[in-house]
């Protein structure tokens, strides 16, 4: 069953890539397309159902499915076997369910798109490498779903290659995703070289005994190690510090793309890794207390950079990488079961944003500038309901799904035994008020106030399609209510919480109460400055010139990339590689031996003069020349 659940988005993406390359011609059209595209990832969904209900069954044993032998090398044996139980369950929910719902809504986002075909071949492509992730039971076969998922985002972020901008941002995201991926082999490479194994279950079981050694090596040390690396690769696919660069660009894409590599795919696929490795960073404390430390690091700057945004969808993107800067914080505490909460209630969320946004942009012909926007309320009334309710809820407004999972994370950052400090807790509340600001500054810009649209484009703006519009219901109806869900209970017993003192289970209340305040300070605060208009927030502007534009320029950190790697990278590879070797030593060789070759034919050239008595002298000079060289070595 497990096998069948990974294969139907592959099988999707082989019957509209292979029969669907030409839509409307001699093969199949769009209603073939939609079913298969749609429908086999549905039912991969119902299948990750019914295994929930047999993992129940089974009072929660996991559940292991070898598929087959993939190779034996010496006496280790490399197998494709699948790994089902709590965290893989709730995993594989996220991605079948909300990425189902993701290729529903494509069906009227993408419907006048010349490529309908290929666009769903590749949406079911990025399903199946995200299953092999998560389903995956050992690092070899989790790291083929790792490398197929960065595949698949070069495809889809890049779709529409014909313009270049869009082509860069692929290769940007892909080349980037290399620099992690790169520290997360050594990694692998370091445990099988002190285990033998790369089954994931063992691996944790191996630290947690203590056995995850290296020769000479303290545990700590290795395990310390080994999260390190493995921690650099997520910052690759989770866009964390320094490596977070890719992922706004990654809004090239079309926005369903945006909406299934920020909310149920890709960028989830670090924190899942460190969550299921629990095991090797509960011994690992120095690595933990790094993850922590860039995760509240991440949170902050992107939210900064959020609030100033004036690209829709950039504003959804920085808050991606900030909403998982708060994921690796509640890991770097030991909170891995909140951090997957947060992780579940994120996905509902910020799936409904990005949709949200795609019908925006849906509405206005393409545009995503907020500055244009303004006075959509009542043009597009179920995109703003839902856009409302997403928004409140990654505000943390209470009762909604983000108020509870955020609220978790703010607790375990100031509590855990596991490295929580009121630092942690008050860089993540000053964090958790900016995100309720920009959030909140987005839904005014977009769609209250005044109207901000050309004529042209009020004109013509019209609310979504069903297949565009149900998901959206759906999706704020989850973002309402997910909260409820007890996931940190329900992996309790695979990913325990940490410990908390006695003595700062006092604070927890006055905590829950600024988290709330906090959340409502946010909505104000942009009601203050955007509410009357675009004045006052243009004054601001004005008068912290200097730090709005730091923050518009996202802290030139690209600029800086280009200056400190682009430039000298360039340089080396046109004045070193291309000048020097390529053509001076290598042309260079060729040219002088051909050069050599040239002169030596030519003095044999004069020879063949033609003439008899040159050729007798010749003769002449030779036996005359042998005789002598004989009489000397006589």
């Amino acid at each position: 069953m497990l096998t069948l659940i990974v294969l139907l988005p592959l099988l999707g993406f082989v019957l509209n890539g292979v029969l669907a390359t030409r839509l409307g011609g001699e093969w199949v059209g769009k209603r073939f397309v939609t079913v298969v595209g749609c429908g086999l990832p549905l039912l991969a969904f119902v299948l990750v159902l019914r295994m929930l209900f047999a993992l129940q069954a089974g009072d929660y044993a996991p559940i292991v499915e070898p598929a087959y032998r993939w190779t034996t090398v010496g006496d280790s044996v490399f197998e494709i076997s699948f790994y089902f139980d709590r965290l893989s369950a709730v995993m594989a929910l996220i991605v079948t369910g909300v990425g189902s719902l993701i290729h529903v809504y494509s069906v009227g986002y993408m419907a006048h798109d010349k490529s309908y075909g290929r666009f769903f071949a590749y949406l079911n492509l990025f399903l199946f490498f995200m299953l092999l992730l998560v389903l995956g039971r050992s690092l070899l076969v989790l790291f083929v779903g790792w490398e197929g998922v960065g595949l698949a985002s070069y495809l889809l972020i890049g779709f529409w290659f014909d313009e270049l901008a869009n082509a860069r941002a692929g290769k940007k995201a892909f080349i980037t995703n290399r620099i992690g991926d790169a520290s997360f082999l050594l990694g692998m490479f370091l445990i099988y070289e002190a285990l033998g194994t790369l089954d994931m279950d063992r691996v944790n079981a191996a630290f947690a005994l203590s056995a995850g050694v290296g020769a000479g090596m303290a545990p700590a040390l290795s395990a310390s190690l080994v999260g390190v690396l493995l921690f650099i690769g997520a910052t690759g696919k989770s866009a964390q510090i320094p490596l977070h660069v890719w992922l706004p660009d990654a809004m090239a894409g079309p926005t369903p793309v945006s909406a299934l590599i920020h909310a149920a795919t890709m960028v989830t696929a670090g924190v899942y890794l460190v969550a299921r490795l629990s095991g090797v960073y509960l011994q690992a404390p120095e690595a933990s207390a790094l993850i922590a430390a860039i995760g509240v690091a991440t949170a902050f700057f992107a939210a900064s950079v959020a609030m100033v945004q004036t690209d829709i969808k950039k504003v959804l993107a920085y808050s991606t990488i900030s909403q998982l800067g708060f994921m690796f914080l509640a890991l770097g505490v030991g909170a891995y079961g909140v951090a997957i909460f947060h992780l579940m209630t994120h996905a509902f969320f910020k799936a409904c944003l990005f949709l949200g946004a795609g019908s925006v942009i849906h509405a206005l012909g393409g545009e995503q500038d907020m500055r244009r926007m303004g006075g959509l309320a009542r043009r597009i009334p179920l995109t703003f309901v839902t856009f409302a309710i997403a928004t409140s809820a990654i505000a943390g407004i209470p009762p909604l799904a983000g108020f509870f999972s955020k609220d978790e994370i703010l607790w375990y950052a100031f509590a855990s035994g596991r490295g929580g400090s009121p630092l942690l807790w008050a860089v993540a509340a000053l964090t958790a008020l900016m995100t309720a600001f920009y959030m909140f500054r987005l839904l005014w810009l977009t769609f209250l106030g005044a109207s901000r649209m050309t004529k042209d484009v009020e004109r013509h703006v019209h609310e979504s399609p069903l297949s565009m519009t149900g998901g959206l219901m759906l999706l704020a109806l989850l973002s309402a209510v997910g909260g409820f869900i007890a996931l940190p209970h329900f992996l309790e017993p695979d990913l325990p919480l940490p410990a908390v003192d006695a003595h700062l289970h006092a604070f927890e209340t006055p905590l829950l109460v600024i988290s709330i305040v906090l959340a409502l300070a946010g909505l104000f605060g942009a009601r203050f400055v955007y509410g009357a208009g675009p004045s006052r927030a243009e004054a601001l502007a004005a008068r912290f010139a200097g730090l709005h534009r730091w923050l518009f320029a996202k802290y030139y950190v690209d600029e800086l990339y280009e200056r400190v790697i682009g430039r000298p990278l360039v340089w080396v590879s046109d004045h070193v590689f291309l000048r020097l070797v390529d053509r001076i030593v290598l042309d260079g060789t060729l040219h002088l031996l051909a050069g050599m070759g040239r002169f030596g034919a030519g003095l044999l050239g004069r020879v063949q003069s033609g003439r008899l008595q040159r050729y007798a002298w010749l003769v002449m000079a030779g036996i005359a020349g042998a005789l002598f060289w004989s009489w000397r070595h006589v």
